[in-house]
């Protein structure tokens, strides 16, 4: 086990590891906790008791957070003609075709997020060896395969995260920065938990969230009360 360093060592006395904390107290204190000099970001960690090797367990999808991420997302989209000029008049950062394939292939990552059009997805699955790994490949499931490409880019914009289990059944999804009002985190923090929550599959059995964990970048866990979510 790597040895922590004395900054962890100090912090972690904040935390009673054996607590579950209130949502609100446990918000409050990854804040508290946060002793880095960068506006580090406050993350939300679920632990769900499914078998992603099951197709009709995996979870995947997006939520819009009511005060967004404290980040900018750099917006692509692939599409042509009028769908082109919609999400340029949304406030995409880069539109194009072809010319964007190219330029990705070539090594250029300087955007966030990809929306394409479906009739687009033939050319944009040319770079599925290159965007699959780095989870940047548009889908259905998340929304950024759509017509709708100006609905897509607003919400991106207003900050719509997206979220997936890995192979362990963990979720991570951000919710903010440390600078934010602790009452804008728990809001963003609840639109999280109560998708996580409708994204529950039918065949996932007894309990459904094993546990719930809030941190920030180089920050403490804080274990969250599950039962003290209330959802509007």
């Amino acid at each position: 086990m790597a040895k922590r360093s004395k900054r962890m060592q100090e912090l972690l006395k904040l935390v009673d590891r054996t607590k579950l904390y209130p949502v609100e107290e446990a918000v409050a204190l990854a804040q508290k906790t946060s002793n880095v000099k960068f506006d580090a970001t406050v993350e939300v960690a679920f632990r769900l008791n499914i078998d992603t090797r099951k197709n009709d367990q995996q979870i995947r999808g997006a939520v819009v957070l009511p005060h967004g991420t404290g980040k900018t997302q750099r917006v692509l989209v692939f599409a042509k003609g009028e769908k082109a000029k919609e999400a340029e008049a949304a406030g995409a950062d880069y539109v194009g075709d072809t010319d964007y394939i190219e330029k990705i292939q070539q090594g250029w990552f300087g955007f966030d997020v990809i929306v394409a059009t479906p009739d687009m997805m033939g050319e944009v699955g040319k770079l599925g060896r290159i965007l699959g790994p780095k989870g940047l490949m548009p889908n259905p499931k998340t929304g950024t395969v759509t017509f709708d490409v100006a609905k897509a880019v607003q919400e991106i914009k207003a900050g719509k995260v997206e979220y997936r289990a890995d192979k362990a059944g963990i979720v991570h999804a951000p919710i903010g920065k440390v600078s934010f009002e602790t009452d804008k985190l728990v809001e963003n923090f609840k639109a999280v938990f109560e998708a996580i929550q409708k994204a529950k599959p039918a065949a996932a059995k007894g309990t459904y969230m094993k546990s719930v964990y809030v941190t920030t970048t180089m920050g403490p866990s804080i274990k969250v009360d599950s039962s003290s979510v209330v959802v509007n």
